[in-house]
């Protein structure tokens, strides 16, 4: 058993196709197949079902591959740790954002990350939190930006700000006749949410005291998977919504929206990656770039309360 091979079962897992995982691995297919082939000879049981298109694992299968990712993560960690020692920046690694974050934090901060980083180069991916938080786990992503905590024992989270929400309400609704608008004051009648899966729709949920909507509540039923695609139903005079500040942008929006009431509600937004990485150089430069451009009042806990998504 070698390395090698370790590394053509963990992309087959990936790819689920013997031509793209040999792509990936930058060798011919059969030469990723021959030695997968060997490899299962060896150990004398068949890692694959190739009888299904897409290949599955059989559940040994499962195992072994669980088990070659923690090994190729332990080898990579100690390359990365040798080279971190030498003061070296430099690789590819793939980030995960949530939905909720990527387009309103990432042109923030990349174009600034990269001038100062030439010799690195990010594969970003926009990804819900359980598709991030699997993807550190089974090492097919480095690093996550997503909102914490998690409370995973696989992971390590590097707190980077908080976030505070807004009310964004029609032009009709009497949410905007106050000043401030306390949390308790918030009801589900009129209220549009994300789909299932984004932590900010749970996170809303949970601002309002509520675990579900009763749909009695509106004549409406939608959920979007784009805090634009609410605030544009909102602007047509149809209810509320909430947003993170990050998404407010300057001009018409403005009109829209109120600032929560004292202790302002926030989100707590962090890199995540899992505990074996080592890169320490890479979260360092990574949290200090996006803090750089992120507004100062972000930063300091004292003035929110954070809301749990989990």
């Amino acid at each position: 058993m070698t390395i090698q091979q370790l590394n053509y079962v963990v992309a087959l897992d990936t790819h689920r196709h013997f031509v793209k995982a040999a792509e990936s691995c930058f060798v011919a297919q059969p030469t990723l197949t021959l030695q997968v082939k060997k490899l299962e000879q060896e150990l004398g049981l068949t890692l694959f079902d190739r009888s299904v298109q897409p290949l599955v694992p059989t559940p040994m299968g499962e195992l072994f591959v669980l088990k070659a990712r923690q090994i190729l993560r332990d080898v990579n960690s100690l390359m990365e740790l040798v080279k971190s020692e030498k003061n070296d920046l430099e690789g590819t690694f793939r980030l995960g954002v949530i939905p909720t974050l990527a387009p309103y934090l990432l042109p923030r901060f990349l174009k600034d990350f990269s001038d100062q980083h030439p010799k690195i180069r990010l594969e970003i991916r926009e990804l819900t939190t359980e598709n991030i938080l699997r993807g550190l786990k089974a090492d097919t992503l480095d690093l996550g930006l997503l909102v914490t905590p998690v409370d995973e024992n696989q992971l390590r989270e590097i707190p980077l700000f908080y976030e505070p929400f807004w009310v964004f309400a029609s032009a009709e609704n009497p949410l905007l006749s106050q000043e401030t608008v306390a949390p308790d004051s918030l009801t589900t009648d009129g209220l549009w949410l994300l789909q299932q899966g984004h932590c900010f729709r749970n996170q809303v949920l949970n601002l309002c005291q509520q675990n579900q909507l009763s749909p009695s509540e509106s004549r409406f039923s939608f959920e979007s998977g784009s805090i634009e695609t609410l605030k544009n139903m909102v602007k047509s005079n149809l209810g509320y919504t909430l947003i993170p500040e990050l998404s407010l942008q300057q001009g018409d929006d403005q009109q829209y929206v109120r600032k929560f009431s004292d202790p302002q509600p926030a989100r707590e937004v962090s890199l995540v990656v899992h505990s074996g990485f080592t890169k320490e150089l890479l979260i360092d430069h990574l949290r200090d770039t996006i803090l750089k451009h992120t507004p100062d009042h972000f930063r300091k806990n004292e003035r929110f309360v954070r809301i749990k998504w989990r």
